[in-house]
């Protein structure tokens, strides 16, 4: 061989077999194949912790108030890399937590400050997350400090509520509990654009009706947390904003009095940046080179910071006295007239048309300097809008109650997505229950349960009635904000009792026959309707010929409609479930895609899903009796029926209609049994087929009635906060 043909090892296009690119996956040949990844993520392997870590114990061990001193002092201790305006970074933490709370929304219980999301993609790199990125590393030194006592999604939120606090404001409490994740949610959907800060048009049906947002967003732009603040796709129009305004926060679960206050509040203290050109700044913390370690938005040209920083594009604070919490904001808004200019940076704002110099804040570095105030479109739709002024006019007659109401609204959405306040956690928890967060009494433990099991099986109660009125009750939770589940016997109230998905008319019927035998045990409703529920997965697994026991655990209370936000529950009612094979109607999205969605949201497995799924089926519990998918003829028995059917290839499956499907014998042609595409999902998908076929064995019953009795074990109790 002549030397010139020898290879060179260095320069080899392939350096490794890993696929370690984002941009890439083994199964993006095939976009349209139902995607699991969202029922894996967050598991065992993505946490760093020893297997016995337990959070809320650690908490324990966390001296709360010299955290809070440590918070305290950063408030005003200027890091020359990343300098405070006029000395206090009180602007910059409020702004740290409010966009990480904000990103929560009603629709699904998405988003929210309750994960530590913001520290990865595509929060950490959205556009309206400009440099929040530097008030994470301000915090490090304490993070790192606190270590495993404190979560970053803690410190991330307590960061705003003190500051706030060094501000002047007496806040309203706050409460430790949240827990870090490890990597970016794969379940939250931020919309189809696939550029940043894209038209408004394309999330709305009409942008000029801002009800016709695409569901569950929030946002009105991919990137943002909100509004656009220089308007609807940039264009000022206070009038409009308004509108637009009054739609977002009521997705995030926010009034107009609610709204108005966080408004008015957020913009009391802190600034605006944009003295530059947004064009100078290099790539975001996502994109950016390995030198940048982690930090995006740096200024590639001048200086960057200070009075030079460039985060939003607008320019300039909302008051005279941006580090202080006062009345400066109202006094600044209504108290001057205001007309369009721009910023620097080119960004659409508004200026007071006359001014005194006395009346002006100073520049962020040099006392001795005057700046121009200014408005958002959005400060501006306070004043225009007669909704929004009515309150601000309020607030202004009685700024104590502006100060309560904001700290209210503050707690309200920096806590939203903790759930109940029995996983609240700490010295500073309030003491009164807030309706919004779905407060339920303490219920009773005493009576006699094996009394009462035994009353409910011979009640006369199908197993279908049983199992389907648990599930129901129980199937409304979601872990993205630990809303929903049987806790409180929510089923029986309005609006849930009227719901299409828990068949009203059975409901009442199974209602009627469970609460006297709850009164007369003296255990609760709720109680009742779950162990009702387990009582019927043991008839069905005795019909099947096994003996088997469902843990129970008692202690659940019943709300009444005095506790229950009848309209905040709304978003919660179920519009598919494919564990009961129902729809509410036909949708754009498949019916398998809604059941990952639901199995998701009630912190499901792919294996737990399987399991629930396939039992379910063969214990007959479709909405309405329909008897799709129940490939057995021992209906009411829980076997493992539907897996041994499913994957025989004796049997082959034909479209007759719409989603619907016959399971015809090979041989004969005879129709023996029909299906939805749900079912046939657990035989077409390779990943759920692996699983189906687990419980199709021989053996499988050996396996799939533990399984079962887990995953149902553990819907039943995923809002038993109290037993955790």
């Amino acid at each position: 061989m002549d030397g010139n043909d020898v290879k060179p090892t260095g320069g080899c296009p392939v350096m490794h077999g890993g696929q370690t690119s984002t941009a890439n996956s083994v199964t993006s040949w095939w976009p349209n194949a139902l995607n699991l990844d969202i029922l894996h993520q967050h598991d065992s392997k993505t946490q760093p912790f020893a297997p016995n870590f337990n959070y809320r114990e650690e908490l324990k061990k966390l001296d709360v108030e010299a955290l809070k001193d440590d918070l305290r002092q950063l408030m005003k201790d200027s890091q020359e890399w990343w300098p405070a305006d006029w000395g206090s970074y009180v602007g910059m933490f409020a702004r740290v937590a409010w966009h990480a709370a904000g990103s929560y929304r009603l629709a699904d219980g998405r988003g929210g400050g309750g994960t530590g999301n913001q520290r990865f993609a595509p929060l950490n790199s959205w556009p309206d997350n400009v440099n929040t990125d530097k008030g994470r590393r301000l915090l490090w030194p304490i993070k790192k400090k606190y270590g495993n006592k404190i979560s970053w999604a803690d410190l991330m939120i307590l960061s705003g509520t003190i500051a706030y606090e060094v501000a002047g404001l007496k806040t309203f409490g706050f409460a430790f509990g949240r827990e870090d994740i490890w990597h970016p949610e794969k379940d939250v959907y931020w919309g189809a654009e696939k550029e940043w800060l894209a038209a408004s048009d394309n999330r709305y049906d009409d942008v000029a009706d801002p009800s016709t947002m695409e569901n569950p967003l929030a946002a009105v732009q991919m990137g943002l947390i909100y509004v656009n603040p220089e308007g609807v796709n940039g264009q000022p129009d206070p009038v409009k904003t308004a509108a637009h305004l009054r739609e977002t926060f009521a997705r995030m679960a926010m009034n107009d009095e609610e709204t108005a206050a966080l408004t008015a509040g957020g913009h009391t203290i802190g600034k605006s940046h944009g003295n530059g050109n947004a064009d100078d700044l290099s790539a975001d913390p996502e994109a950016a080179d390995v030198t940048s370690q982690g930090m995006g938005w740096m200024n590639t040209k001048g200086r960057g910071i200070g009075r030079d920083t460039v985060v939003s594009g607008i320019e300039g604070a909302w008051t005279k006295n941006p580090t202080q919490w006062d009345m400066g904001y109202f006094e600044m808004l209504f108290g001057h007239e205001w007309e369009l200019t721009k910023s620097p940076a080119g960004a659409w704002q508004y200026k007071p048309v006359e001014i005194n110099d006395e009346d002006m804040p100073v520049d962020v570095e040099d006392a001795s300097i005057k700046c121009m105030p200014m408005m958002t479109d959005a400060d501006m739709a306070m004043k225009v809008d007669p909704i929004y002024n009515a309150i601000c006019q309020k607030f202004m007659a009685d700024p104590e109650y502006f100060s309560e109401t904001f700290a209210r609204a503050w707690f309200k959405l920096t806590h939203r997505d903790m759930g109940p306040k029995a996983r609240y956690v700490g010295p500073d928890v309030p003491s009164e229950d807030l309706i919004w967060q779905d407060p339920v009494p303490a219920g009773t433990t005493g009576y006699d349960i094996g009394g009462l099991k035994a009353k409910i099986a011979a009640s006369g109660l199908s197993v279908a009635d049983m199992v389907s009125t648990a599930w129901d009750s129980a199937r409304t939770y979601r872990g993205s904000d630990m809303r929903g589940g049987a806790n409180g016997a929510r089923i029986r109230l309005a609006p849930q009792k009227d719901w299409a998905g828990n068949e009203p008319e059975r409901l009442a019927r199974v209602l009627s026959v469970l609460e006297p035998l709850a009164s007369a045990a003296g255990a609760s409703l709720a109680d009742t309707i779950v162990l009702a529920g387990n009582t019927g997965v043991e008839l069905a697994a005795k019909a099947a010929g096994y003996d088997i026991s469902v843990p129970f655990a008692p202690g659940r209370g019943d709300a009444t409609d005095e506790m229950t936000d009848a309209e905040s529950f709304d978003p919660l009612e179920p519009v598919a479930d494919g564990f009961r094979n129902w729809q509410k109607q036909s949708y754009v999205v498949s019916a398998e895609e809604m059941l990952l969605d639901r199995a998701q949201l009630m912190g499901l497995t792919a294996n737990e899903m399987t399991v629930l799924l396939g039992g379910m089926r063969a214990m007959g519990t479709n909405h309405g009796g329909t008897q799709h998918g129940v490939f057995t003829d021992r209906a009411g028995a829980l076997t493992t029926d539907f897996f041994v059917n499913l994957t025989d290839m004796a049997y082959s499956w034909v479209p007759v209609g719409k989603d619907l499907y016959e399971i015809r014998d090979r041989k004969t042609g005879e129709t023996k049994w029909t299906a939805t595409r749900v079912d046939l999902a657990f035989g077409s998908n390779s990943i759920l087929r692996a699983y189906a076929e687990i419980y199709a064995q021989d053996d499988g019953a050996e396996a799939f009635l533990p399984a079962f009795v887990a995953a149902w074990t553990k819907v039943m109790n995923a809002d038993r906060f109290d037993l955790k």
